[in-house]
């Protein structure tokens, strides 16, 4: 069976792409890889705390591999520590990556090219599937998940809340219903990969402004302007 590590940012796309992969029985896991904010020990861009990756990683039964980045990392950062890493897990016999991303080229054409200067292979199980598609598989399956972000298209409002079919009825026209443009991320705490759910309680939302990225530095297709994005926090309990 193949070795590979999973890019596991513990939201749904993460989820359904592991769900799948794990049924296909063509590769070994070993672990889930996810990059933490060194600062303040949560999952980069997601905002969830440490703790609750965590346990997910106990529910799931597949250990998590914590990747410490700064607060505001630039790109050289970013991949000069995920280079390192990468070779680590080249040198102890994982041969794939595997991603939950969808329909981004550029992301996985710069996913690829990291990955083949190591020699590693990227895996996408959902890549190029209609996203409409995916979410609406994604809640049949029985997999619960909370927002945990939002951008400034959807505002607070849409943070805190459990994606359903009410979810996705409102919202609002040109948003991706799986969010795969950046529009909102996620935190998943139960569904079939999952042996008992992930426990929580919702806490403040507060929002976060992101200064605009410097040209030398966006070679991932990011926007050049600032950005607010708003937050639920999720306490363990």
């Amino acid at each position: 069976m193949n070795k590979a590590v999973f890019n596991w940012s513990g939201g749904k796309d993460s989820a359904l792409a592991l769900y799948h992969l794990l049924k296909q029985s063509q590769f070994e896991v070993t672990s889930l890889l996810t990059t933490i904010n060194s600062k303040y020990n949560r999952i980069s861009m997601h905002g969830v705390r440490k703790e609750l990756l965590q346990a997910q990683s106990e529910a799931i039964g597949i250990p998590v591999m914590e990747i410490l980045l700064p607060e505001m990392p630039s790109m050289t950062d970013y991949d000069n520590v995920m280079k390192k890493s990468m070779l680590e897990l080249k040198e102890s016999g994982i041969e794939h990556s595997i991603f939950g991303d969808i329909f981004l080229e550029d992301l996985k054409k710069y996913r690829e090219e990291k990955l083949k200067e190591v020699g590693l292979n990227a895996i996408f199980p959902l890549w190029k599937r209609d996203t409409s598609e995916l979410i609406r598989e994604f809640i049949d399956l029985g997999f619960k998940t909370i927002v945990v972000c939002a951008n400034s298209q959807l505002g607070e409002g849409f943070t805190g809340r459990i994606i359903d079919n009410d979810f996705l009825k409102d919202l609002p026209k040109g948003v991706d219903p799986c969010g795969e443009n950046g529009e909102f991320h996620t935190f998943v705490f139960d569904g079939p990969i999952f042996k008992t759910p992930v426990k929580f309680e919702v806490g403040e939302k507060v929002s976060r402004d992101f200064p605009a990225p410097k040209k030398d530095e966006d070679s991932c297709g990011t926007s050049e302007e600032s950005a607010t994005f708003y937050y639920c926090d999720l306490i363990p309990v």
